[in-house]
């Protein structure tokens, strides 16, 4: 039998190290940017093309290659990093392992302009496929320029597979950011079809997290400081007040270099309980500053999930400080002695110091005896029969009343409740007109049907009939708006202004009159009508931030989003106390919705408890 065992070609080997290190455009800006940051560089400027496709470009001026080094970058596991095993444990410094200019040049078109500081000729070279192309000595500017070209040309499957240009120009958004939050001393700019999207001077840390996220945060954020023999830990946590239950912004930097690390976000977590409801997140922008020798960045290709070798004492650590913190900001009750509305004493007055104060009279009568029924004593006569008349009134009217009565919208909020329905005979819907519904603990609505006792949850009923409502006017792109007489302004990020953009016109259709004033700026003029009493821009924010997590897919799943966005956000909520005819009203428009028994995103709406069932419990 012949060896069926050899070695790979090193340009098939470079494409399978590509698949680890560069999955999308996202993974090549990161690993270029931080060569630059490696390089020393002050400015950095990264252009884009069709979201990665065509073009990712980064310039930097910092201290460029020689023509040999800049040959020998592209070779795989080539790297000044390292030069023993022991140097793993000692890395201040981003890139390492020699992989990824090798990786991108496998399955791109690269061309590197480079020269040293101090040089006058510089380098130009080209690699195709891992293939050289050419190689000369010119006049550059000081530093380095990659152009990377046609992303995955040779690799057509992992192009196909590549997702909208929207998604893609997210994650290269948010890769940017990640490096711009842990590098405020650099200037950095990214431009996406030559049009400017960021630009981020020089500037302090905390100006930098506002240069990005905006300067409405500024008063939402608490400075962290601890410092102690394992770890230095600083940066800035959310108040408590501010968080949400998407869209919130964690991040987690260790010596420079963004990571995931699940177990602290519980340590961050642990010191925000009784703090924020459950389910909503604060936000946080933490650095660690630890000897590097105590940690281990190798364990993944893209180094974002990193091992501490003493994790269960920063747990405690980060923990501690985020709840100081927080004390200090007063997000903490604590016991105020040098309160303001302290109990008036009177002040002396000399000209009053003679003044009697004399005790009230009490008048008794002497009379009375209550044990003595001759006395000519009667007590109150009082009827209590009377505390029931108007109550079983009122019982009886309600009786009488129809089950769907022509209602105007009902709002317990001041939103829209439900449009009007078709009113349903009650033949159909229930077994004996007089049977009312009831309200249970302010969660679910219990009523009788034909079929048993049905049991209702208000929250996600009103869910579904108001998605159904919202989704018919993008449908038909009618949607009445009620103009507000002060327009709010709402901003928005690099990530989220790319996302905006794709929902105007379903937004429009439902109601919203939003007009664009630049610089990622809109003014909302108008809202659907119905919804004068929400908030615009926490509505806005959160159909924003849903859409973001779906990815900007096809446009019939965007609009599903939005209305579903909306209608959990305008919805009644769990502990709201409803009339018996906003429940009536209630079961009748779910009943002549498209699905009466789930939630647009699947959720169990009603449950029944058949007279089978019942019967069971009493046997």
């Amino acid at each position: 039998m012949s060896d069926i065992i050899h070695l790979l070609p090193d340009s098939i080997a470079n494409q399978i190290a590509a698949g680890e290190v560069i999955q999308r455009p996202a993974s090549v800006v990161k690993e270029l940017v931080e060569n630059a940051i490696d390089a020393g560089a002050s400015t950095i400027q990264v252009n884009i093309k069709d979201a990665g496709r065509t073009l990712i470009q980064v310039i930097d001026d910092g201290k460029g290659m020689s023509e040999t080094d800049a040959r020998m970058a592209f070779e795989r596991h080539a790297t000044s990093k390292i030069s023993s095993a022991h140097d793993l444990f000692a890395l201040y410094t981003m890139g390492f392992r020699g992989e990824a200019l090798a990786s991108i040049a496998a399955v791109s078109h690269v061309e590197l302009r480079t020269c040293l500081r101090g040089e006058e000729l510089g380098t130009t070279l080209s690699i195709a496929g891992s293939a050289l192309q050419s190689i000369e000595r010119d006049g550059q500017r000081q530093g380095s320029i990659f152009s990377v070209k046609n992303l995955f040309f040779n690799v057509p499957a992992r192009r196909k597979f590549l997702k909208s240009n929207e998604t893609e120009f997210r994650n290269i958004i948010t890769e940017f950011e990640r490096i711009a939050l842990v590098n405020p001393q650099i200037h950095i700019s990214l431009y996406h079809n030559d049009t400017e999207i960021i630009n981020l001077p020089e500037s302090g840390l905390r100006q930098r997290i506002l240069n990005i996220y905006g300067k409405s945060l500024n008063q939402k954020l608490l400075s962290v400081d601890a410092q102690s023999s394992l770890v230095t830990i600083s940066g800035f946590v959310g108040r408590p007040d501010t968080a949400k239950k998407r869209g919130a912004l964690q991040y987690f930097f260790v010596n420079g270099r963004f990571m995931k690390h699940p177990y602290f976000h519980k340590a961050v977590m642990h010191a925000y309980e009784q703090l924020i409801p459950v389910g909503e997140m604060p936000n946080y922008f933490i650095y660690f500053t630890l000897d590097p020798a105590t940690i281990d960045v190798n364990i993944h290709p893209t180094k974002t999930e990193i091992k501490f070798e003493n994790e269960q004492p920063i747990w405690q650590i980060l923990t501690a400080a985020v709840r100081e913190t927080l004390a200090k900001s007063s997000s903490i009750p604590t016991i105020d002695f040098d309160q303001h509305d302290s109990i008036d004493i009177p002040v002396y007055n000399p000209v009053k110091e003679k003044e009697v104060y004399k005790a009230p009279e009490i008048q008794v009568n002497a009379a009375y005896n209550p044990f003595d029924t001759s006395s000519s004593y009667k007590k109150p006569e009082f009827d209590w029969s009377k505390l029931y008349k108007d109550f079983e009134e009122e019982r009886l009217t309600i009786q009488h009343e129809p089950l769907v009565p022509e209602m105007e919208e009902i709002s317990p909020e001041g939103t829209a409740l439900v449009e009007k329905a078709p009113a349903l005979s009650s033949p159909e819907l229930f077994e004996e007109v007089q049977t009312l519904c009831y309200q249970y603990k302010g969660r679910y609505v219990i009523t009788s049907l034909k079929s048993g006792l049905v049991f209702i949850d208000q929250h996600r009923v009103h869910v579904r009939i108001l998605y159904d409502q919202y989704l018919t006017r993008i449908h038909q792109q009618k949607g009445a708006s009620q103009q507000v007489l002060f327009p709010e302004i709402v901003e928005w990020n690099a990530s989220e202004a790319t996302v905006f953009p794709l929902i105007l016109e379903d937004l429009y259709f439902i109601g919203f009159d939003i007009s664009h004033l630049g610089n990622n700026s809109y003014a909302i003029n108008g809202v659907p009508s119905g919804l004068e009493n929400s908030s615009p821009v926490a509505l806005l924010q959160d159909i924003v931030h849903r859409v973001m997590e779906i990815g900007g897919k096809a446009g019939e799943e965007i609009a599903h989003t939005v209305a579903l966005a909306l209608a959990r956000s305008t919805a009644i909520s769990y502990g709201k106390k409803l009339s018996v005819e906003e429940m009536d009203h209630l079961i009748a428009s779910l009943f002549v919705s498209s699905d009466s028994n789930h939630t647009p995103d699947g959720k169990l709406i009603i449950s029944m408890l058949t007279e089978e069932e019942l019967e069971k419990r009493f046997r």
